[in-house]
């Protein structure tokens, strides 16, 4: 089972071009599946509906939530059509299982106050603050996964036509504007910020952002900026990056923009990944119109 576990990786690696940290889930999603196997007595290639069932049940008594069950179940449904596709299998026994439906867990933001606060909060006279201020701009601005902004090159920014191309999942490139803000904290940042970076390690590279020893920024070190940020403007949040997509697409929504532009913007494939950030929209607006219209609530006596 391993060796089919290698060729899969390798597949999502280098055809589908999923990033690290998708691989990684799927490997743990295996990894556990395939102790389950072992602990039952199954044999992982010859799997049956009542099997998955039993996977299923086990994971409901480990009290997963749905949207975990949802992402195992999602994990091992692609692993199975791969062997399928090859040849090794003769039929996907988890695609006879839907997902598991519940209440929508809808995507957390920031308002646009906490994130001026956090604009506000860095000292762009330093080096790294230069550094910092340009990074939060390009993911603000942009709403680009963690991922592609550390994959950023200098070849893919087009400042004169004020565009970012952005190479996305599955191979899937996409342009995407820059706002003037955005591109005034670039330009600063390539002119004073990070030459003196480049200068620290004395290594050629030609992505965009590096950290203190020159090197290129990785995914944790952004988690790791952001979170400095937070502490810095007293905010009790802890601020993962995917956080800025969500402000993104949700402040666009806010703003008047429609669906399909923020699909396109975010690199969605499908609209419904979108649509999850109407119901924040919607409930903005909710929220606006009861503390507003003179009569959406009764006033208090």
């Amino acid at each position: 089972m391993k060796c089919y576990f290698d060729d899969y990786f390798e597949y999502l690696t280098y055809e589908k071009r999923y990033s690290s940290h998708t691989i990684l889930s799927y490997q743990l999603d295996l990894e556990e599946w395939q102790s389950f196997c072992e602990k039952e007595l199954i044999q992982p290639l010859e799997v049956e509906y009542g099997e998955v069932r039993a996977y299923l049940n086990e994971c409901y008594l480990q009290k997963l939530s749905r949207s975990t069950v949802s992402r195992k179940l999602s994990s091992l449904r692609s692993f199975y059509q791969f062997l399928l596709k090859e040849g090794v299998v003769s039929n996907n026994p988890f695609s006879m299982i839907k997902a598991p439906k519940g209440g929508q867990v809808l995507p957390k933001f920031l308002y646009e106050e906490e994130i001026e606060a956090l604009f506000n909060s860095i000292d762009q006279t330093t080096v790294l603050g230069c550094r910092n201020y340009a990074l939060l701009e390009i993911l603000y601005a942009t709403g680009i996964r963690v991922s592609e902004c550390c994959g950023l090159t200098l070849k893919q920014l087009d400042l004169d036509a004020g565009m970012l191309l952005v190479h996305g999942k599955g191979g899937k490139d996409r342009y995407i504007p820059l706002g003037a803000f955005a591109l005034e904290s670039i330009e600063a940042y390539l002119k004073k910020s990070r030459p003196a970076l480049l200068n620290k390690s004395k290594v050629e590279t030609d992505r965009l952002f590096l950290n203190h020893y020159g090197l290129p920024l990785t995914e944790r070190g952004v988690r790791d900026i952001l979170n400095r940020l937070t502490k810095q403007t007293a905010q009790h949040i802890k601020l993962a990056p995917h956080m800025i997509r969500h402000t993104f697409a949700t402040h666009l929504l806010n703003h008047g923009a429609d669906l399909r532009s923020v699909q396109e913007l975010l690199g969605h494939e499908h609209l419904s990944s979108t649509q999850i950030y109407t119901h924040v929209s919607k409930d903005h607006l909710q929220q606006a119109y009861v503390m507003a219209h003179p009569r959406a609530r009764k006033m208090e006596k």
